[in-house]
């Protein structure tokens, strides 16, 4: 059942019969104020019009005439304009029922939609770190939160395997590396990978200090380095498929693959489909052609293509290079392209970090133009960039927290401090390790996850794992906490109640009740708004009101065995949505912590 649906039939029923017809943009009801007494309230004011009374006389009147005609409004108070209604047990009972035998409650029903989601997108000349985890961490939720929601969803990866950033590694690799592989090192290929990019921008750095020393300035110091010239020489070479190059490229990006699925596996990420830019990046050339062709685009002296999008207040934007050669939004536009008509999708989304805004911005503009209806089915999930304590991250400069190293010592932090409190005595050696990575990953992911995907966040390793506060920790421990609960009292031969007696709840229980009605709503909202954080914070809440319940009400010393059933079917009730929930975000939780 609706809650707010069924109400606002009942308050407009009562309305109308005291004060005639309203407007049922007059009706506004909202979830009552933890300060106040009830469940839900109905806002008066708007109602003063009809009733031509002051606020808390028509409030009064409403409420006397709700309580009398609806069984299920046990009382109500009134706080000046507001009325707070106290629903009864009976409901509540009836309404925890109805969630018991949902076994798909919080799922949407099938919308029939077709929804691709696109993150990650690495470079192959690094390794992840921890904006890719975000991006990453991000995806993947949003993916599964619209999939609860109904749609059917493609999780797609486009990973950036080309161009001049690639072949900068490459060449280090040939000038310094000595033949060194990811076996003869020791290193995981995508490490191995990123030490020669760094070494190719310290090689880089020193001789433009040496042509500048010798009198050159420096933009030309920058465009004359010989290391520079190699490697633009290295990618003219690519381009031309030379066997010596490309062999090379295909030999160290099988490395950095096969790093990065190793990530991907620890971070609890996967992929439906992974597109690679050297496969899709002369896909646009035909578009190109067809908006040439249209007078949509047009060329200049030196051969290149563009369009002119200042009459939408934005510049000219280079869609084809004068050699012919494709630029990002050329790949883009054909990739887009594709996907719409080979997957036949609904809609598109990007989650690509804010700097592109106005990359996507330009490509829905294009794509719009051409004539594609489609166009406007394209959405870019823009994020704000992860900082740290200490500043912001610079992949040349080496000075990027690595995804691995970080993943490491998340796990390696939730394994002393679970020791230091003691929530791994008793437990097997293995069950020690699954744990402490599931914490481990799981304070990550909620730390990243809680924020909304739109701004900048500040990651604070320490306080991500605290077993207190707003923290995954926290809820993966409710979670563990219900279970042992559950397992005691199965050994106590205690059993869940298997039918709800409404009569016995008492406030805390009809209001942990009412914030279960609340899921399968949060679930829609956070699809809505890509956000995870919709979830992540709905979840915490829902922890911290059975912690202090659990306080509270001690189920194992509850000497009313009726009461204590359904005490039991509650937690477990509460258990299963926290786990629910936490699934979304790609978050585990233990039964034993």
């Amino acid at each position: 059942m609706e809650i707010e649906k069924f109400l606002l039939e009942k308050v407009t029923a009562a309305v109308t019969t005291l004060y005639g017809e309203v407007a049922p943009e007059a009706i506004q009801l909202q979830k009552t104020r933890k300060e106040f007494e009830g469940d839900m309230t109905l806002v008066v004011f708007p109602l003063l019009r009809a009733s031509r009374k002051k606020p808390e006389q028509t409030a009064e009147e409403i409420g006397q005439a709700l309580v009398a005609s609806t069984p299920e409004i046990a009382g109500y108070n009134v706080i000046k304009g507001f009325l707070n209604l106290s629903l009864s047990g009976a409901f509540w009972g009836q309404r925890l029922e109805e969630i018991l035998a949902d076994e798909t409650y919080g799922q949407g029903a099938p919308t029939g939609r077709h929804i691709m989601v696109e993150y990650s997108s690495p470079n192959t000349n690094k390794p992840l770190h921890l904006g890719h985890i975000r991006n990453n961490l991000l995806g993947y939720s949003v993916a599964r939160i619209l999939e609860a929601d109904g749609n059917r969803v493609m999780k797609v990866n486009l990973v950036n395997d080309r161009g001049i950033h690639i072949c900068k590694s490459m060449l280090a690799w040939q000038l310094f590396g000595g033949g060194e592989t990811p076996a003869s090192s020791g290193m995981k290929g995508d490490h191995l990978v990123g030490k020669y990019y760094v070494a190719f921008d310290k090689a880089y750095k020193e001789q433009i200090k040496e042509l500048m020393a010798q009198g050159m300035d420096e933009d030309t110091a920058k465009r004359e380095a010989p290391i520079m010239k190699q490697a633009q020489e290295m990618l003219r070479k690519w381009e031309a498929k030379d066997p010596e190059i490309y062999g090379l490229w295909q030999t160290m990006n099988g490395w950095v693959y096969e790093g990065f699925d190793k990530t991907y596996q620890e971070m609890g990420v996967s992929f439906d489909k992974v597109y690679y830019e050297s496969q899709t990046y002369l896909l646009g050339k035909s578009i190109v052609q067809e908006g040439l062709d249209k007078g949509i685009f047009f060329r200049k002296e030196d051969g290149s293509v563009w369009i002119d999008l200042s009459a939408d207040g934005l510049d000219q934007k280079l869609l084809l290079r004068g050699d012919g050669t494709s630029v990002y939004m050329t790949q883009d536009l054909g990739t887009a392209y594709t996907r719409f008509k080979e997957e036949n999708l609904d809609d598109m989304i990007y989650v690509v970090g804010n700097e592109q805004n106005y990359h996507f911005q330009v490509l829905k503009l294009i794509l719009g133009k051409l004539g594609y209806e489609w166009a406007d089915h394209i959405t870019h999930l823009s994020y704000g960039m992860v900082e740290l304590p200490e500043g912001k991250m610079k992949s040349r400069e080496g000075t990027v927290v690595d995804a691995d190293d970080l993943i490491e010592a998340m796990v390696e932090t939730a394994r002393e401090m679970s020791q230091e409190l003691g929530k791994l005595d008793g437990l097997s050696a293995e069950e020690v390790h699954d744990i402490c990575h599931m914490v481990g990953l799981g304070a990550l992911k909620y730390f990243i996850l809680k924020v909304d995907p739109r701004k900048t966040m500040l990651f604070d390793p320490k306080e991500s794992i605290d077993f207190n506060g707003n923290t995954g920790p926290f809820i993966q421990y409710t979670h563990a906490r219900i279970k042992s609960v559950l397992r005691k009292a199965a050994e106590a031969g205690v059993m869940p109640a298997i039918r709800i007696d409404g009569s016995l709840l008492v406030a805390e229980e009809a209001a942990l009740i009412q914030m279960l009605t609340e899921y399968p709503a949060t679930v829609k909202a956070a699809a809505a708004n890509f956000s995870p954080a919709l979830i992540a914070n709905y979840v915490y809440e829902l922890a911290k009101s059975y912690n202090g319940y659990y306080h509270d009400f001690p189920i194992m010393r509850e000497s009313d065995p009726t009461k204590q059933a359904l005490r039991l079917v509650l937690s477990a009730t509460v258990a299963r949505i926290i786990a629910s929930g936490m699934a979304l975000l790609g978050i585990g939780v233990p039964d034993r912590m």
